[in-house]
């Protein structure tokens, strides 16, 4: 039987539906940000961060968390005895910061939540300093001040041996003009920047398979790479920043952005306006990818459904502005190619990938 994202116990529907309740609830308190010399700037809501718009900047606020990756370190470090506490903590500031960046704001500040069931996880001193290290790292490839943190011990809530990495970040986008708003025109150009491998989103997924594999997470992934499953799905993931601050330093201008992590390719139809996202230059999976489809087995609907699928940012800029985009990429040392195009059909909004054979419409995809 193949593998899903729902049989995990991970439903979409049930969280998007609980996220659009929130942002119904949190429009009635916007009166409250004039009490400050702030306002709320329209269709903020339901974006990756939430702007404050000031006279002459904005602010931008992220809450994120790792998810359950920390959980795929732990089981790896019982095998061979090697923490993987400095790349999780990298990946707890890319969820944040990537998020932050899709509105142009550069991140400031960023603040950790490790939340744990026994303060004892903090005695394990080399995983410990590891996660201390990785988050300033993390923060330091993010061009922002490790700003502080809350460390709760939650017995009854969080597992004895488990910590929960999570946190919040502040970003300002200044002058006003750099803020990405969605701005997308039919015929605009789809750029694809590489991701490191599955990131932080689908875990729960990979945990599940792991599982059933016989040597779990020792599998080897062959199709080329060299490593076990458990060091791949283990690698930090990429922090985009200085490619946003690259465009924005050479006067790039980039009509939307995504961060391509929940939802999978879905993802790159987040913006409300309806569009049909056109992926004409997808590259073949990477290897851990088709590894798990494998194994799983994973539906290849799934799997592009669930997992970036080697796709970890997208920005979306006119065609003529192309080669500049792939230019500012390359030199922040980002792999980047350009993989399809946006076209207006009416008030359709899918995402569309020919040599796949997938389309995923717009009801696929309610996070608003």
């Amino acid at each position: 039987m193949s593998l899903s994202y729902e049989s995990s116990g991970v439903r979409y529907d049930q969280l998007d539906a609980f996220k659009r309740a929130c942002q119904k609830a949190a429009r009635t308190t916007a009166g409250a940000l004039r009490e400050h010399g702030y306002a709320e700037p329209a269709s903020t809501r339901g974006e990756s961060a939430y702007l404050i718009e000031a006279a002459d900047h904005f602010l931008a606020h992220v809450e994120e968390g790792l998810g359950t990756k920390n959980l795929v370190a732990d089981a790896v470090a019982a095998e061979t005895g090697q923490t993987w506490y400095r790349e999780v903590a990298i990946d707890t500031v890319a969820t944040m910061v990537n998020d932050l960046i899709t509105c142009g704001a550069l991140p400031i500040s960023v603040a950790m939540h490790a939340a744990v069931g026994d303060s004892a996880w903090f005695a394990d001193r080399a995983r410990a300093e590891a996660l201390v290290e990785g988050f300033a790292e993390g923060c330091r490839l993010a061009g922002a001040v490790w700003g502080g943190g809350e460390t709760p011990t939650l017995q009854g809530v969080v597992e004895k041996a488990a910590i929960v990495l999570a946190g919040s970040a502040i970003g300002r986008i200044a002058p006003k003009e750099l803020r990405i708003v969605g701005d997308v025109r039919d015929g605009d150009a789809i750029v694809f920047l590489a991701s490191s491998g599955v990131q932080t989103n689908g875990l729960s997924l990979c945990r599940r398979l792991a599982a059933r594999l016989p040597q779990g997470y020792r599998t080897p992934v062959g199709h080329g790479d060299s490593r076990t499953f458990g060091a791949a799905l283990l690698a930090p993931s990429v922090i985009y920043v200085a490619f946003v601050r690259e465009c924005q330093r050479r006067g790039i201008k980039l009509n939307y952005v995504a961060h391509v992590t929940g939802h999978g390719w879905r993802k790159l139809m987040r913006l409300e306006e309806p569009f049909v996202y056109e992926i004409t230059a997808p590259r073949e999976a990477p290897p851990l990818f088709r590894f798990m489809m494998e194994a799983g087995p994973i539906e290849l609907r799934e799997a592009y459904a669930t997992f970036n699928m080697g796709v970890g940012f997208a920005a979306y800029v006119a065609p003529d502005r192309v080669p500049a985009v792939l230019e500012a990429a390359r030199t922040t040392g980002y792999d980047a190619w350009l993989a399809g195009q946006v076209r207006r059909e009416g008030t359709r909004k899918a995402v569309v990938v020919p040599s796949l054979g997938l389309v995923f419409e717009g009801d696929t995809l309610q996070v608003r």
